[in-house]
């Protein structure tokens, strides 16, 4: 299961909390974090966040699900950061990282994809001003948040045929099939917005 554009339902506060309320104490507690620039401040942040998901009624599985993607880019980081500076950046900015990550995924899971987006054609708001259209700004995060989960979707259905065809070890050969499942998809969703009037 992908976090993304996912909410799970609960009664908790951080569920019942607005949209707006939650980025901007993410906002304010991950700059805080990142200012701080402490390895002791950075390992907090992650014991933290780890906390919070049972606190805000979310069971572990979600904290793993969180960060399992994230986990070679982290390793990436933290092999570049060893090389580059010492062991003690290294864990730094990946405790950093991975505590960014869960705070954000907090934030999404207890968060329904319609405030998100409520939200953010409010702060868009201003912008009619120059002839952008805040429903419009809504519209295109609301494509952008689909479309993420169907590239997931693409990849996994090409990776199932390509083993099914007994081939292993040429990768190379899902490109192709995930760029036509994604340009079908994208037809399909232009299709449906237009039977719709969405021009």
């Amino acid at each position: 299961m992908s976090t993304v554009g996912l909410y799970v339902p609960g009664d908790g506060p951080a569920h019942r909390a607005p949209a707006g309320a939650k980025l901007l104490v993410l906002l304010v507690a991950v700059s805080a974090m990142l200012l701080a620039g402490d390895l002791r401040v950075a390992l907090a942040a992650v014991a933290a966040a780890v906390l919070l998901y049972p606190l805000c009624g979310l069971a572990p599985r979600h904290v793993w699900r969180t960060v399992r993607p994230l986990l070679v880019f982290v390793a990436v980081i933290g092999v570049f950061q060893w090389y580059a500076a010492d062991a003690q950046t290294a864990v730094r900015v990946c405790a950093q990282l991975v505590a960014a990550v869960l705070l954000a995924g907090l934030v999404t899971l207890t968060t329904k994809v319609s405030a998100m987006l409520a939200l953010f054609e409010r702060l868009a708001g201003p912008l009619r001003h120059v002839g952008v259209r805040p429903d419009r700004v809504a519209l295109t995060l609301a494509l952008t948040i689909r479309c993420i989960p169907l590239v997931a979707t693409a990849y996994r259905n090409s990776r199932e045929a390509y083993a099914a065809r007994g081939l292993r070890g040429r990768p190379h050969l899902l490109v192709v099939p995930v760029i036509v499942g994604l340009i079908r998809s994208a037809e399909a969703m232009g299709e449906a917005m237009v039977a719709r009037g969405i021009d």
